[in-house]
């Protein structure tokens, strides 16, 4: 994979107050003319499988998948970097309940006639699960050994009530790097007919 970390860690040295000419050097110079603007980090690895599994080299294709610490941050990323700013295509993901911080960014950096961002009905594990169904993560989760946390967590009594789907959910962001971690091993585990519509609608963007 082409490694365009260079141009993500400029920006997050701008979007700390940092200079914002390195960005718009090293995006030419990597020849980045799209931004994937994600909540975090296991968003990103979610794109960053399914895009391999697909024989897609994002880098290659001028395309930079970028985590941004959370969907308030919307706004600001997209106003530096999409057509009021360095002029990049902007794309993205999100959790339904953060739609309308992605909205209002989008208008701000006049990024109305590009391809729009995806919506995750609640959010992306959740979008995996019910993809996968809830065995299937289960066994999934054993297989990755995890089974001994999982079962001690399903013993909650606050656990128990819950569905099935909500559980397995809740568990996977009970451990830092988990969510990560599942964000790849799930997609990985996708049948190519069964990949959540926005990931798909996403990937097609690209």
């Amino acid at each position: 994979m082409t490694d365009t970390r260079p141009f993500q860690h400029a920006v997050l040295d701008w979007a700390a107050g940092g200079p914002g000419e390195p960005v718009r050097e090293l995006a030419g110079r990597l020849g980045i003319r799209t931004v994937v603007l994600l909540e975090g980090l296991s968003d990103a690895a979610a794109v960053d499988a399914l895009a391999a599994r697909h024989g897609r080299d994002p880098g290659a294709e001028g395309v930079h998948v970028l985590p941004m610490g959370g969907a308030m941050n919307a706004g600001r990323f997209a106003r530096f970097l999409g057509p009021t700013g360095l002029g990049l295509r902007l794309t993205g993901l999100c959790d339904e309940a953060e739609r309308p911080y992605y909205a209002r960014g989008w208008e701000g950096a006049g990024a109305g006639g590009g391809p729009g961002f995806f919506v995750c009905a609640a959010d992306l594990e959740d979008e995996l699960i019910r993809a996968l169904g809830t065995e299937r993560v289960a066994e999934i989760i054993r297989a990755e050994g995890d089974g001994r946390p999982l079962d001690t967590f399903l013993r909650q009594p606050a656990q128990r009530a819950r569905p099935e789907g909500q559980r397995l959910r809740r568990f996977l962001g009970t451990k830092k790097g988990r969510k990560i971690h599942y964000g790849r091993v799930l997609v990985e585990a996708l049948e190519p007919d069964r990949v959540p519509r926005p990931l798909e609608r996403l990937l097609a963007e690209l």
